[in-house]
C-alpha cells in the first residue's frame, strides 16, 4: 500500500515523497513542450465561468514576452527558463495567481533532480519573477508574476506587447531572420555597416550575424535577438550574453563609459522591439506564412 502522506500532509501519488531521479535533460525540448502547453491552457470564456479567476491571457503574446524580454533581461539560464515557464503554465494560464507546489513535483515534471530545481526557484524569487509567500517542508506557496509584473522588466514587457500588437498584421514577430539571405541582409542593413558591439565599420564580406541570447541558452532567430557584428566580436563573445560581453569590452578598455551606456540602451531597445529591420519585399512575412 502506498503511503500518501509527506511529512504528515496528505498528497496525491503524483506528489509522493522521495527523491526525484536525475535524468538526461534537454532544455530545448522541455521549453518547446512547455510552449505547446502554454498555448493549450489559455482559459476561454466558458472555462473562466467555471473557475478561472483572472482574465484570459494571450498565450502567444505571453510566450513572446518571456522569450524576448524576460529571458534576456533577467539573463535566465536554461533551467531557470524552464522552471519559470512551467510555473506560469500551472498558475496564471489556469487562472490562479498563486500556486502551491513541492520541489519534488516540480523536479519530476521537468525531469531534473531536486537540488538544481530548488536553486532555480530561489534565483527566480531573488529576481522578482516569483514572490514566495510560504515555504515549508510540505511545499511552497508562490505568487507567479507575469513579465509585466516583474520589477525591472515590466516596462520592457509592456513595450514588447505594444510592438507585437502594432506589428501583428505584418507578422514580423514570427519571422525567422536566419531563414533567407534577404532576411539576414535586413539585419546587417539595420546596423548600417557597423558592428553592433564595438561600433567599428565592418566590410560587408566580413560581417556576421550573432545571437544576443546565445543558441546554447535557447536564443531564437527573432530580429530582437539577432545583430550584425564583426567576426572578432562574434568569436570573442562566444556563449556569453550580449550585456556580459559589452561590459567585458568596457573592462578591457575597448570602449568608453559613454559607449557602454549607449550599447546597454541599444540592447534594451532591441529587446523591446524598437530596432525593427526593414522587411524585404521578397522573403518577408508574406512569404513566411
Amino acid at each position: 500500500m502506498k503511503n500518501n502522506k509527506c511529512n504528515g500532509v496528505p498528497v496525491s501519488t503524483h506528489f509522493e515523497a522521495g527523491r526525484a531521479e536525475a535524468r538526461p535533460y534537454n532544455g530545448a525540448t522541455a521549453i518547446i513542450k512547455n510552449k505547446k502547453l502554454l498555448a493549450e491552457h489559455s482559459c476561454d470564456e466558458k472555462e473562466r465561468q467555471q473557475g478561472c479567476r483572472t482574465p484570459k491571457l494571450d498565450a502567444e503574446t505571453l510566450w513572446k514576452q518571456i522569450e524576448d524580454v524576460v529571458v534576456p533581461q533577467l539573463r535566465l539560464s536554461v533551467i531557470d527558463h524552464v522552471v519559470y515557464i512551467h510555473l506560469v503554465r500551472h498558475s496564471r494560464l489556469e487562472g490562479k495567481r498563486r500556486l502551491r507546489f513541492s520541489i519534488l513535483w516540480l523536479a519530476r515534471n521537468i525531469h531534473l533532480s531536486g537540488g538544481p530545481t530548488r536553486e532555480a526557484v530561489r534565483r527566480l524569487a531573488a529576481q522578482g519573477a516569483l514572490r514566495l509567500i510560504e515555504r515549508s517542508k510540505a511545499g511552497h506557496v508562490a505568487e507567479v508574476r507575469l513579465p509585466e509584473e516583474i520589477p525591472g522588466v515590466r516596462a520592457h514587457a509592456k513595450r514588447a506587447r505594444e510592438a507585437a500588437r502594432l506589428t501583428g498584421a505584418m507578422g514580423i514577430e514570427d519571422v525567422d531572420f536566419l531563414k533567407t539571405l534577404e532576411l539576414r541582409r535586413a539585419i546587417h542593413a539595420r546596423e548600417r555597416g557597423k558592428c553592433f558591439y564595438c561600433l567599428r565599420q565592418v566590410p560587408a564580406r566580413l560581417a556576421s550575424i550573432d545571437h544576443v541570447v546565445p543558441r546554447a541558452r535557447v536564443g531564437c532567430n527573432s530580429y530582437r535577438n539577432l545583430v550584425s557584428c564583426c567576426m572578432e566580436c562574434n568569436s570573442e563573445k562566444g556563449e556569453r550574453s550580449a550585456e556580459e560581453f559589452v561590459r567585458s569590452l568596457y573592462r578591457g578598455r575597448s570602449m568608453t563609459a559613454a559607449e557602454l551606456k549607449n550599447r546597454l540602451r541599444a540592447l534594451d531597445a532591441l529587446a523591446a522591439g524598437k530596432l525593427r529591420p526593414a522587411i524585404p519585399s521578397k522573403g518577408g512575412p508574406g512569404s513566411q506564412d
